[in-house]
């Protein structure tokens, strides 16, 4: 799956509930969830699957956001990192 086919399926499954969220109450999700990946990495018994489950919760808040602004995650850092990058960096 590519970052651009994991955004539409985020976007299928919530975009309507999404949007009506609006931009700011989202953010705070997204940071809740990170947050929860801090102290998930923190703590010293914390299993893989934990640690995937957590990164796997930012990623889908992320694309959310991106979502509701209009933002193409995967055209965004493709522009930035791939195409903008020093010689010997791609």
């Amino acid at each position: 799956m590519t970052i651009t086919e994991f955004q539409e399926l985020i976007a299928e499954k919530y975009l309507h509930r999404d949007k009506e969220r609006g931009t700011s109450k989202t953010f705070m999700w997204l940071i809740e969830e990170v947050g929860e990946l801090a102290t998930v990495l923190a703590e010293e018994k914390t299993t893989q699957q934990q640690k995937e489950d957590e990164f796997a919760d930012i990623f889908a808040w992320l694309c959310t956001l991106a979502n509701i602004n209009d933002v193409d995650i995967e055209k965004a850092c493709i522009k930035k990192y791939c195409e903008n990058c020093p010689k010997g960096f791609k």
